[in-house]
């Protein structure tokens, strides 16, 4: 599976900045860290969920497949955004590295038929690059499931808004194990991130009720 990797530009204490970012607009003292914190907390409580959108998350998301990330795409609330590597480039590090999924890991027959194809798109890739094709032509091969690599740029109310739908039972296997390595990481990066994780990244049922017309079996994911 691939790996995620919050960098430097995401907010260390979230709770706080929310705090001191409420308290300009209520004219309280921002000055003191303790009370912006348990302002913060406040906010999150009565779910003032417009100060989420001040905490700042920036990740690199690595090994993924091109499948899961074009579903990451489309959490686009509160104005996130990304740089995904070209495939024009992905042809320089042959052979490509692809996700292979667990019902096809766990059938020795099926992932046979699987790696046969992802070798045979290597080589159809290869010869139409010794045919003269260009290197953004041999690659319309790639297939979907071929890993990835991207930044990402978002805020914290966009990332709660997708723990409704990702950690849900029946979202794509791949991307729960994406969005549980995202909040596992950000569990690490600060108290307060784990603070913020544990309070606020939970499956719409978990909020309320589930409204899927057919229930999953096993319930929301759970944090690791």
């Amino acid at each position: 599976m691939g790996t995620v990797t919050i960098l430097k530009e995401t907010t260390k204490n979230p709770i706080t900045l929310m705090g001191e970012r409420a308290g300009i607009c209520q004219g309280g003292d921002i000055s003191n860290a303790e009370k912006n914190y348990l302002r913060g907390l406040d906010c999150i409580t009565q779910n003032h969920g417009r100060v989420l959108e001040f905490v700042n998350v920036e990740l690199l998301i690595d090994g993924y497949s091109a499948k899961t990330i074009r579903e990451y795409y489309t959490h686009i609330g509160g104005s996130p955004t990304r740089l995904q590597e070209s495939t024009r480039y992905k042809i320089n590090r042959l052979p490509f590295e692809y996700t292979t999924p667990p019902s096809i890991r766990e059938n020795d027959q099926a992932k046979e038929l699987y790696d046969n194809l992802m070798r045979t798109i290597w080589e159809t890739m290869n010869q139409l690059r010794e045919l003269g094709v260009p290197n953004e032509d041999a690659t319309m091969t790639l297939p979907i499931g071929m890993c990835t690599k991207m930044v990402d740029k978002r805020n914290l109310r966009n990332l709660v808004d997708m723990s409704r739908q990702r950690m849900c039972g029946k979202a794509y296997h791949e991307y729960r194990e994406l969005f549980l390595d995202i909040i596992g990481e950000l569990s690490k990066y600060s108290d307060e991130w784990k603070e913020v994780v544990n309070m606020l990244m939970k499956a719409k049922c978990q909020v309320g009720q589930c409204v899927e017309k057919r229930k999953c079996v096993n319930g929301p994911v759970s944090i690791k």
